[in-house]
């Protein structure tokens, strides 16, 4: 942050005599200073390596990864995190350090997983391996009325293309290696268009890197596992970079600004193609911009515009036409449009601490940014366009509840303009814009950043990877549901209590899939009544060559328990009323779950 430092003044902020006299540090001296920070980055790597090494995940608690992960974890997060803050702090060190430190924070945050870990994590991430195959298997699109819900995945097609492009480039079967690395990858992607975005407004080192390593700490909404989101998420924020720099003001026309612009819409067209709600934020967002003096170029705004209606009232109207009653139901409903999850409520200590972890994290960054906003006048003066970014995400609540996904999705979209203003809250009042170097932080600047971010960094685990029960599924759990969908024939229906398990949308273009604890509250009361025969009930009618099997792992026991679906007293009825029915036969079993077959010719029997 500028100030009134005397040109003189090294840039690091010490200050010496106009005639350069002081002690001046040998060329050992400085060496040894540009090298320092390597030591706690080396330190922390390889506590973290130790821990990974280290911990083992074969019986997961309800803290996943918290209680599971090795101490050593813990203690390299500390060190990269004080190593980080002693790098950014001072001013004379290079861009590489603080870079240096936030890569390996987020190999620390999103590696982890894929390391420990033998499988992919999130049945979401299955789910969207499944449209993959998908488009590698039919080798095209096909209609709601052949695919119902998951239609909207061919009507949205841009990102799943392109991972279908990359598989048959690489000469792999499926996704499966790229989901548990895909984390990491979308997270390093988002940060070149946030650093731009941050150095449009500031170019205070500490200050960037400070709001980078906040984004990063404060991002546990989990939009970067495989899908379209993630994605999404790094391309809109090139597209604001782009507009925010290159696009400042309107009037500007000419062979350059065409070549950007050029450049602007390659960049829309996959973010059109590929996600529903990421180009009405991009939309909003660039309508903003364009009502204010510095960027009152309307051209990215009317691009933007031109490609979503275009999109829309062509290859996705299908699925708009259906889905329109419904959207429209749902705007102005605020309450209802706030509501998470999908009629669940966390259950047992593990799961309330991550959901209570995960919005304190959340609060903080905003409470930190209001406070930034508010103390630093002279950068909220000249971030105006960054400040009204992240005051258009909110109206989303208002709009829909994008499967109970909205909230969620509106922390997204507000978290890179809310971590700018929380680094600022961090640091000293910046001045007007000048050629001077940034001072030296005053003592209480040196104490107060550091335990923010360790606090932020430490809540970002349970937050982040709190929920592991849930989302891991071990090979046993794998082995076990693609041998079912392999062996399947076609028209054949596969019935599980909730969708938390590895390819629970496996072949779905030829198999249909049902999730009983998803249905209304009374359908479950009475399922749970006698479990066995009202679900053989419900099965039965399945034309030929189809079959009905019933599917219970480990994955859904843990989301049903976790999410207070069913007890683990419930859980376990179900399951031995299955086992001793006659209306059902054991097809497949292992460590991680059990299949088992209708026997129409026993249901029937019994109805006559």
């Amino acid at each position: 942050m500028p100030d009134a430092t005397p040109a003189h003044a090294p840039e690091g902020g010490v200050r010496r005599p106009a005639g350069g006299g002081g002690p001046r540090p040998s060329a050992h001296g400085r060496r040894w200073s540009a090298v320092r920070p390597a030591g706690p980055l080396l330190a922390a790597i390889a506590l973290w390596a130790y821990a990974v090494r280290s911990t083992d995940v074969t019986t997961l608690d309800d803290f996943g990864l918290v209680t599971a992960v090795h101490p050593a974890f813990w203690a390299g997060l500390a060190v990269l995190t004080a190593g980080f803050w002693s790098t950014v702090r001072r001013s004379g060190r290079a861009d590489a350090w603080p870079l240096a430190h936030v890569l390996a924070l987020l190999v620390m945050e999103r590696a982890t997983q894929a390391l420990v870990y033998p499988t992919p994590l999130h049945a979401w991430a299955w789910k969207h391996d499944a449209v993959v195959d998908h488009l590698l298997t039919d080798g095209g699109l096909r209609s709601g009325a052949e695919l119902g819900d998951m239609a909207a995945y061919d009507q949205w097609p841009g990102f799943f293309a392109l991972q279908a492009a990359a598989v048959r480039s690489a000469g792999v079967e499926n996704t499966l290696t790229l989901m548990s690395w895909w984390p990491l990858v979308s997270s390093v992607l988002v940060l070149a268009p946030l650093v731009l975005v941050y150095r449009t407004f500031t170019q205070d080192r500490r200050l960037i890197w400070t709001g980078v390593w906040l984004f990063c700490a404060g991002n546990w909404v989990g939009q970067d596992y495989f899908s379209p989101q993630s994605l999404a998420l790094v391309l809109h924020l090139a597209v604001i970079a782009l507009v925010l720099r290159r696009f400042p003001g309107a009037g500007r026309h000419g062979p350059r600004q065409a070549v950007w612009t050029t450049v602007l819409i390659m960049v829309m067209v996959p973010v059109v193609l590929s996600h529903q709600l990421t180009p009405v934020v991009l939309i909003a967002s660039l309508g903003v911009l364009a009502l204010t003096r510095r960027h009152r170029d309307r051209v990215p705004f009317l691009a933007a515009v031109a490609l979503f209606a275009a999109w829309n009232l062509t290859a996705s109207l299908p699925f708009l036409s259906a889905a329109l009653p419904g959207m429209i139901a749902s705007v102005g409903d605020i309450g209802a449009n706030v509501e998470t999850g999908y009629g669940t409520t966390p259950t047992g200590t593990g799961a309330v601490a991550a959901s209570w972890a995960a919005r304190g994290l959340s609060g903080a960054v905003l409470l930190l940014a209001l406070l930034g906003a508010v103390r630093q006048r002279e950068l909220r003066r000249r971030a105006r366009p960054l400040l009204l970014l992240t005051a258009v995400p909110p109206l989303l609540i208002a709009v829909g509840d994008y499967g109970s996904e909205m909230v969620f999705r509106v922390l997204m979209f507000m978290l890179p303009g809310a971590a700018f203003f929380a680094a600022a809250a961090l640091l000293p009042r910046t001045g007007p814009p000048s050629g001077t170097p940034p001072r030296p932080l005053p003592a209480r600047f040196l104490r107060l950043p550091l335990p923010v971010l360790l606090a932020t960094t430490f809540a970002f685990v349970p937050s982040y990877a709190g929920k592991d029960r849930i989302g891991y599924f071990p090979p046993a759990e794998v082995a076990l549901v693609a041998g079912l969908v392999r062996s399947a024939p076609d028209g054949s229906l596969v019935v599980a209590p909730n969708r938390n398990h590895p390819l629970a949308y496996g072949d779905y273009w030829r198999l249909d899939h049902h999730w009983f604890l998803e249905e209304d509250r009374a359908v479950v009361d009475r399922i749970l009544r006698q479990p066995a025969r009202t679900l053989a009930l419900d099965m039965r009618g399945r034309p030929e060559p189809g079959r009905s099997y019933l599917l219970f792992t480990q994955g859904q026991r843990a989301d049903a328990e976790m999410n207070g679906r069913l007890t683990g007293a419930q859980w376990r009825r179900v399951e031995r009323s299955v086992a001793t029915s006659p209306f059902f036969d054991l097809v497949a079993r292992n460590a991680a779950g059990s299949v088992y077959e209708l026997d129409v010719a026993a249901v029937e029997e019994a109805v006559r």
